[in-house]
């Protein structure tokens, strides 16, 4: 059974294709990412703007197309925050079925956030210890709470990255005063996840956007290193060197962020307001790990009907 999922995020419009043969047996045949940036313009009124909307339906027409190549039995598409928060995220559904035949479920945070986790969980990264899961997305961020047994807390914030950077509108580069206006505004958002953390103490970080596999790939890149990024499920992030990446962003202009190889185009912009926040969870919560997971929303849904193959 061949299987298509279409995780349709605020900044990209992901699609994993994947074939499941029983229980436990799975191979990914296909991954890809298109940027859309869904948020531009117009998140922080509610609405998807005409040209962002414009860009998502053309996105889809091209996975469409890719899914088509494979002989895909089933299609599961599920739309995050941009779409669920907006005015007219009901407009793009309906849209999105009349021009390509796929139907999009919007899913709450929530359930966002318990789909993030069986991807974490898929990737193999939980042990018996608590950690601490961030998907930064575009218009909103997960925290997940989780050991290898259970999901112990989980929570969904509107602190996407593009919903920050329209609320903020920076300057380039960002300053001191902004970067401390955001830390504050954490503090004051974030107190449901101090009050978790404190009841599950989790010391190491996973985290699973594509913010974080840009972190790791320009740290990788610096050494030389970028063909081992996809090696695994999962790659570790040295904290001395996350430390010093953070440095070089909020000291860079958007114009440098362009020259910094590992560091895709699509986020040239939205990559500093992402260190901002790995940053300071790292520092607040006093975080001794840090990991990637390749695996999240898309491998979650995965994880759920492997399952039902039992």
């Amino acid at each position: 059974m061949k299987i298509a999922i279409l995780d349709l995020g605020t900044n990209t419009f992901n699609l994993l294709i994947a074939e499941v043969e029983s229980y436990k047996s799975y191979n990914i045949l296909y991954k890809e990412e298109l940027p859309v940036k869904l948020g531009e313009g117009g998140i922080t009124k509610k609405v998807i703007a005409p040209i962002p909307f414009q860009r998502g339906i053309d996105a889809l027409k091209k996975h469409k197309s890719t899914i088509k190549t494979y002989g895909v039995n089933i299609i599961k598409a599920f739309a995050t925050s941009a779409i669920r928060s907006t005015k007219n995220g009901n407009d793009f559904v309906k849209k999105a079925f009349e021009e390509t035949g796929i139907t999009i479920q919007v899913i709450p945070g929530e359930e966002e956030a318990g789909l993030i986790y069986k991807g974490v969980k898929l990737a193999g990264l939980l042990d018996d210890n608590a950690s601490l899961i961030m998907d930064i997305g575009g218009g909103s961020t997960e925290f997940i709470i989780a050991d290898n047994k259970r999901l112990l807390w989980k929570h969904s914030f509107d602190l996407g990255v593009a919903r920050l950077m329209q609320m903020l509108k920076p300057s380039d580069p960002i300053t001191a005063v902004q970067i401390k206006a955001l830390q504050n505004y954490f503090d004051e958002i974030l107190t449901p996840l101090f009050d978790a953390v404190r009841q599950y103490p989790a010391t190491t970080l996973i985290g699973c956007s594509g913010s974080f596999e840009s972190f790791a790939n320009m740290i990788l890149h610096q050494r030389n290193l970028q063909d081992k990024l996809f090696a695994k499920n999962y790659c570790n992030i040295d904290l001395y060197d996350f430390s010093s990446l953070y440095k070089t962003l909020i000291n860079s202009s958007e114009a440098k962020r362009y020259t910094i190889k590992g560091l895709i185009a699509m986020r040239v912009d939205t990559i500093v307001y992402a260190s901002i926040f790995v940053d300071y969870i790292i520092k607040k919560i006093n975080i001794k790990q840090l990991r990637l997971s390749h695996y999240a929303l898309k491998e979650g849904v995965l994880y759920d009907i492997i399952q039902c193959s039992k």
